[in-house]
């Protein structure tokens, strides 16, 4: 690795850690001036902020006529959100899972795993496509944003027949509205150069190992593009704002697929082809995480430390394997049957016990 590369490299790790900073510490004080909630927040307005770099990258691949770039960017980046990001987020701290997450929101992101999937059985994202995709993102902001705010309404409702006084607004420099929207967009900002410049680094040493460029987008590109999603996450479960941090991770995957791969596919010429690989392992396996989730967050309403340890653990292993079937490894099959008769049944199995504990505690009298 050059030095010009390592310089890079810890300046765009500064820019991430305070650009998730400014972002979070923005978007917590727009949620209360508009009486929004910091899930809701999570939801759009940081998820959507966190998925610009996920947005630039795919768009760029389809113009460029890099296909398996474009998808394999958003499939990759929904895996590590939900493996990595979640997982190394309930390890800094065990997150609190609100009941809407697990009425609506976890089981759209589900939907729309099953929706890209099925869309790309023909070997092909199309325009029609991306039209249904990126008016899927346009009904879901809205929707969230107005649930958000009738709440917000019988909440204050309650509070004045209770005669309770409204809490007071922020005050300060950073009560004011102006300050808060530059900070979304510096931290925003910041986000998207800092991890553009980690990411290109990686590019440069995968592509001197000829590493293929599907594996690379599944994994350094989307990796990159989704630091932005795991600085703001850790950030705000470190600080507290445990709601913005899981809504982050749920939001950015429901935005990779409906708002990146749909427009991406509106723009591209021929929309967005679908490389066999992607279709046969990486796409069911994004669909299978999503799916993973309702189970974990059903349970005592908690992700904790010991499942997101699993998450981060199954990210490994996801790697492991698109290594070894880059380098065509004799691992590769052995390695594959494991993880499909052992590591998966046994890890379906603990989660079911669990859910199974916890309904048979919630169905006992108090």
């Amino acid at each position: 690795m050059s030095a010009t590369i390592l310089v890079y490299f810890c300046i765009g790790l500064v820019l991430l850690i305070i650009g998730a900073e400014l972002l979070v510490g923005g978007a917590s004080r727009i949620a209360a001036r508009l009486g929004l909630s910091p899930l809701v927040i999570g939801l759009t307005i940081v998820a959507f902020g966190t998925s610009a770099p996920e947005l630039a990258v795919s768009t760029t691949g389809a113009l460029g006529g890099q296909a398996d770039l474009a998808l394999g960017n958003v499939v990759g980046s929904s895996i590590f959100n939900v493996l990595l990001i979640l997982g190394m987020t309930a390890l800094v701290a065990p997150l609190t899972v609100q009941r809407q997450l697990v009425r609506i929101d976890v089981p759209i992101m589900i939907a729309v795993s099953g929706l890209c999937w099925l869309f790309a059985l023909d070997g092909v994202v199309s325009r029609l496509d991306g039209a249904i995709l990126a008016g899927g993102i346009l009904t879901y902001t809205t929707t969230l944003i107005m649930m958000s705010r009738r709440e917000s309404a019988r909440a204050a409702l309650a509070a004045a027949e209770a005669l309770q006084p409204p809490e007071p607004p922020t005050r300060g420099l950073f009560g004011r509205l102006p300050v808060q929207l530059v900070m979304i967009v510096a931290g925003v900002a910041m986000l998207v150069l800092g991890s553009r410049w980690l990411v290109e680094g990686a590019i440069a040493v995968a592509h001197s190992l000829g590493i293929s460029e599907l594996v690379i987008s599944l994994t350094i590109v989307a990796a990159g593009t989704s630091l932005p999603e795991l600085a703001t996450s850790v950030l705000a479960a470190f600080r507290g704002q445990r709601d913005i941090a899981v809504g982050n991770v749920v939001g950015s995957n429901i935005f990779n697929i409906l708002c990146v791969l749909g427009f991406t596919s509106l723009i591209a010429p021929k929309g967005v082809a679908v490389a066999p690989a992607a279709l046969s392992f990486d796409i069911p396996v994004m669909t299978a995480v999503a799916v993973a989730c309702l189970p974990l967050f059903i349970t005592g309403g908690v992700v904790s430390r010991w499942e997101g340890a699993v998450f981060v653990l199954y990210y490994i292993a996801y790697t492991v394997y698109l290594v070894l079937a880059a380098q065509e490894h004799d691992a590769l099959v052995n390695y594959g049957l494991a993880m499909k008769w052992v590591v998966l049944p046994l890890t379906a199995l603990t989660v079911l016990v669990v859910l199974m504990r916890d309904l048979r505690r919630r169905r006992k009298p108090a």
